[in-house]
């Protein structure tokens, strides 16, 4: 998979993850799909990548997800996700190329 699939995966879980939880009032189907794309996009960047690499980006996901309710205070949910969802989707860019 490229780097371009685990990047894609990353996003669908923070933005799919919001927007389930936000459509469906279902906090944790919402956090289910989170961890079904995080879950898919670890194991696709640690095939390519490496385990190394894939625990960066796990990790950043992990803390993009926690980081995204504070700043939502800050400059609104919907802008939160977006960006925390860019900046992980970077990563994943760079962190998911094939060794």
């Amino acid at each position: 998979m490229s780097s371009i699939s685990i990047a894609a995966l990353t996003t669908a879980g923070l933005i799919g993850g919001f927007q389930t939880a936000r459509s469906t009032g279902n906090r944790p189907l919402g956090g289910a799909v989170l961890a079904a794309a995080g879950a898919a996009a670890f194991a696709s960047c640690r095939r390519d990548a490496g385990s190394g690499r894939a625990a960066v980006l796990t990790t950043t996901y992990l803390v993009g997800f926690g980081a995204s309710h504070p700043l939502a205070r800050k400059i609104g949910a919907w802008p939160a996700v977006y960006t925390v969802t860019g900046a992980t989707a970077l990563l994943a860019l760079v962190l998911g190329r094939r060794r």
